[in-house]
């Protein structure tokens, strides 16, 4: 890879680099030239490294904050753009209501930056006691949106079977602690009651 481990150190740094300005700096090093736009590059490009694929009953999850009108959006650390993932997003899950779709490579830092929760919050027109925050990461996300004062529930389904759950970090803040969507729903659904 030509700028991989520069990329790969920005992000230990807790930045985050666009897949636009990787391509860009990729295609014109090695003189190609395209003509596609930008976020039509990224989109084959992803699409091509991976079609993507649902969590398990995610589109029940969504179906169910749908019908019960709770509001929803995305924050995501990510190389490619919020466009991108909204695209993406979009055809995995068709029925989402996402109000919006922040991804880090769009505000140059990663998560657990509270500055990316923070405009989430401002974005959204909310406070951070008004929103729980879903994420499978315990450090990035679980331990983010508690540093900007959002209950957060660590959604652990070991749908990622490549990473080492021995060495995995475990939250300390209180957060709701779920394996599976539907435990969500119920928890949910007892606390209309």
């Amino acid at each position: 890879m030509i700028f991989g481990n520069h990329i790969e150190s920005i992000r230990k740094m807790g930045y985050e680099i666009s897949g636009q300005v990787g391509d860009k700096v990729l295609y014109e090093y090695l003189g190609i030239e395209f003509s596609l736009t930008p976020l039509e590059m990224e989109t084959v490009f992803w699409n091509g490294a991976s079609m993507g694929a649902v969590m398990p009953d995610a589109d029940k999850m969504l179906d169910y904050i749908n019908l019960n009108r709770i509001r929803s959006a995305v924050i995501s650390n990510l190389l490619w753009s919020g466009a991108a993932l909204r695209n993406r997003l979009d055809r995995l899950l068709p029925g989402n209501q996402f109000e919006f779709v922040m991804t880090s490579s769009d505000y140059f830092m990663r998560k657990p930056n509270r500055i990316l929760f923070d405009i989430a919050l401002q974005k959204a027109g909310i406070c951070p006691d008004e929103v729980w925050y879903c994420g499978d990461n315990p450090q990035t996300d679980i331990d983010g949106a508690s540093q900007a004062g959002i209950f957060p529930v660590w959604y652990d389904n070991n749908t990622d079977k490549g990473r080492d759950q021995s060495k995995e970090h475990v939250p300390e803040c209180e957060h709701l602690h779920i394996h599976e969507w539907y435990e969500m729903i119920d928890l949910l659904e007892r606390m209309k009651e």
